[in-house]
């Protein structure tokens, strides 16, 4: 269930954080108030994921996951651009990721 929980939050996240560019600064109430309230969602569902997940591995997770996300709604809907530098920023990312959850305890 903790990483239901986590997936949400990386969701809620990720609105939030597509908003940002609409809220004009915080000057829009109405993309603000969604902004704000994915952030508050997020950050909440983070904090009961991290009663059963290693804080390392959720922030690995929640922040890697929610990079490359953004990083493809930013190219497919905000039209910005996506070459060889940021492709292979976004590969070291999701590796990184996954070497953090592979990694044992030692």
């Amino acid at each position: 269930m903790a990483y239901v929980l986590l997936g949400i939050a990386i969701l809620a996240e990720v609105l939030a954080t597509s908003l940002l560019k609409s809220t004009a600064g915080f000057s829009r109430l109405w993309p603000t108030l969604g902004c704000i309230a994915g952030y508050l969602v997020a950050f909440l569902l983070l904090a009961q994921a991290v009663k059963e997940i290693p804080v390392g591995v959720a922030y690995a997770l929640w922040s890697g996951l929610g990079t490359a996300t953004i990083v493809a709604i930013g190219a497919a809907f905000l039209g910005e651009p996506v070459g060889l530098a940021k492709l292979t920023g976004i590969a070291l990312i999701i590796a990184g990721v996954a070497i953090v959850n592979l990694a044992g305890e030692h």
